[in-house]
């Protein structure tokens, strides 16, 4: 007798490929996946077991299935400020340099419409759980995490917020001005407040917050080390930027007397909660301590193209036995939130680097998807098994990029990339026929590009 369908329940079936990510038949032909509230209970290929009926029922017969993207650096704020004249050419300190005094002009309004536009973007590409790294606070404004959690509710992505911080400004010797920086004791205890009411560390977590002093160059030791006795207090995850360009090597040096992994283990970050942005300019006895010690690495290829930073050693950090995923960077530095874009860059930037033969198009997925869960600490997120979160991206192979491809798999990065067709994200269908379905965007973006205009002093919006 066919039973009936459990509440909350999905199931995808009739799949062209199915491509689980959890090792073992990872590619199944004709597949189908079966999940109840949120999380998924069978994966299988072929046609599904007779008599499993689910409350909602898609068909997916020209469709290549993954895991859905995981972004593990952003910096969303920066979606006001892309393709911005006054940075457009120039390298990270001077970049930064151009566009800190534009930053300051943010609030919680400005914080809120760059999170819809740039989640609602990831979204479009594939994403379901983005982290982000927000640690601009100008004079006066406190609540801007909360912004970002406001809009990853409204639009029903799984987010990482985490909580950045800037605390040594020009007149202290650090690169921002001082009107975006905090004392310590305001970000430790702002820390403090939305650990306690937004971080939910349970399995099928929709929202979790790390701690993230931006970087070197930017706040104290003491600062880093406080960050790091909170987060063990917690058992929270920390976040930085690190290694990314030879400027910071040479501020490090001059103002710590060592180098930006050395700073990092001085202030007892060198271990597994640890996940760091960039990590360009590592040694390779620096990247066998890394790798030793478990932490992870945020490999944002588009932005160290984009600014000239160079190449990070990911397969190397891989091997050593750090995760590598993938962070589509800010917006700013990326100009763009793709993360399958950015899949498909990191497998063309680490061939020209190292050979064809380097890496495949499966291992670049793996930095996007299962290596970016364990980058974020989550271990029921990054493929489609049972016990796993029914986070899933489904592609239309029909589409005119695909078109003469052969292999589902390869097509994906090796051909350009195209929307999602289908987003499912815990079980629920955010974007369907290639429509964001949670919240209407295009009122979101007339305003968003209205506080473009704003925040960069533009009389009017691009269009």
């Amino acid at each position: 007798m066919t039973r009936k369908p459990e509440k909350d329940s999905l199931l995808i079936r009739d799949i062209h490929t199915l491509l689980t990510m959890a090792g073992g038949e990872e590619q199944l032909r004709g597949g189908y996946l079966y999940a109840e509230s949120g999380e998924i209970k069978l994966v299988g290929g072929g046609a599904p077991p007779r008599g499993l009926k689910a409350s909602r029922t898609i068909k997916a017969p020209t469709c290549i299935a993954i895991p859905g993207l995981i972004n593990t650096h952003h910096h969303l704020v920066q979606t006001l400020t892309r393709a911005c004249t006054v940075a457009a050419n120039a390298k990270l300190f001077d970049w930064l340099r151009a566009l800190y005094p534009l930053w300051a002009r943010i609030d919680e309004e400005a914080v809120y419409l760059a999170a819809l536009a740039g989640m609602a973007e990831l979204m479009l590409s594939g994403c379901t759980t983005t982290s982000d790294h927000h640690y601009l606070f100008p004079r006066g404004q406190t609540k801007l995490i909360d912004a970002e959690i406001k809009a990853a509710r409204k639009l029903g992505i799984r987010f990482h917020a985490t909580r950045g911080s800037m605390s040594v400004g020009a007149s202290k010797g650090g690169l921002p001005p001082d009107t975006v920086v905090q004392d310590e004791d305001t970000i430790l205890e702002d820390c403090d407040r939305v650990i306690r009411q937004y971080h939910d560390p349970r399995p099928g977590s929709m929202l979790q917050i790390a701690l993230a002093p931006c970087s070197p160059f930017s706040v104290s030791a003491g600062l880093m080390r406080a960050s790091a006795e909170m987060a063990a207090r917690f058992d929270v995850r920390l976040h930085t930027h690190l290694a990314e360009t030879r400027d910071e090597d040479d501020y490090c040096r001059e103002h710590f007397g060592m180098r930006p992994l050395e700073f990092l283990d001085s202030v007892g970050w060198l271990q597994d909660r640890t996940w760091v942005a960039h990590g360009v300019h590592f040694t390779q006895p620096e990247v066998d301590r890394l790798g030793a010690a478990g932490v992870g690495i945020a490999h944002c290829p588009t932005s160290n193209m984009r600014l000239g930073s160079g190449l990070a050693p990911a397969l190397a950090l891989q091997r050593a036995g750090s995760p590598v995923g993938l962070g589509v960077d800010g917006s700013a530095s990326n100009d763009s939130s793709n993360m399958l874009a950015e899949a498909r860059q990191a497998l063309l930037l680490n061939r020209l680097g190292h050979g064809a033969e380097a890496i495949t198009v499966r291992q670049a997925l793996h930095m996007a998807t299962v290596q970016g869960a364990r980058c974020l600490g989550r271990s029921d997120l990054g493929s489609l098994e049972p016990g796993k979160r029914a986070d899933v991206a489904l592609f239309d192979l029909r589409e005119p990029a695909y078109s003469g491809a052969e292999d589902a798999l390869s097509a994906l990065l090796l051909c350009a990339p195209t929307p999602v067709r289908t987003l499912v994200i815990e079980g629920r269908v955010v974007v369907e026929d290639y429509v964001l379905r949670t919240l209407a965007m295009e009122p979101v973006y007339a305003r968003h590009r209205r506080m473009a205009s704003r925040v960069t002093g533009g009389t009017r919006p691009l269009c």
